[in-house]
């Protein structure tokens, strides 16, 4: 799996409520992410940054492609090592904090999988796949804080 991989997408602000950005209250954060052939995601900021809070935020999208990178992984690990996944959840949660200068950054991020496997002797194994879908998962990776992992296996 060596090589470049390229990606593109759209986004395009539909928050203009006819007067444009000419006062901070009068536009909406309101914006789509288009990618070819795929279902448009309707964004907007958080709620506490004058956003929809029935959208996606850029915050929510960061956290889900987190989470999602890691259960591709793991679950690719799992079918490799013979551990047999039957379902697998996360309720994932992630930290930012607002700087002084009016911006933030997320501090961390902790994925809190539960994860239902056919075999209990396999537990140990599919819980130590954790730590190896992070060192893989490509979005993982690629940030500059922590992701923790609070795993839990159960058996079927």
């Amino acid at each position: 799996m060596n090589g470049q991989h390229n990606y593109s997408l759209t986004v395009k602000w539909t928050g203009n409520r006819g007067k444009g950005t000419s006062n901070y209250k009068e536009f909406e954060r309101s914006h789509s992410v288009f990618v070819t052939n795929k279902t448009e995601i309707l964004g907007s900021s958080d709620p506490a940054f004058r956003g929809d809070g029935t959208k996606h935020n850029p915050e929510d999208l960061l956290l889900a492609s987190i989470s999602a990178c890691h259960m591709l992984w793991y679950l690719h690990l799992c079918a490799v090592a013979g551990i047999i996944v039957t379902e697998y959840i996360d309720n994932a949660t992630g930290i930012m904090i607002e700087t002084t200068n009016g911006g933030g950054k997320f501090t961390e991020v902790t994925l809190n999988p539960t994860v239902t496997i056919t075999d209990i002797s396999l537990t140990q194994k599919a819980n130590e796949l954790h730590k190896k879908a992070n060192e893989l998962c490509f979005v993982a990776n690629s940030l500059n804080f922590p992701v923790y992992h609070r795993s839990t296996c159960i058996t079927t």
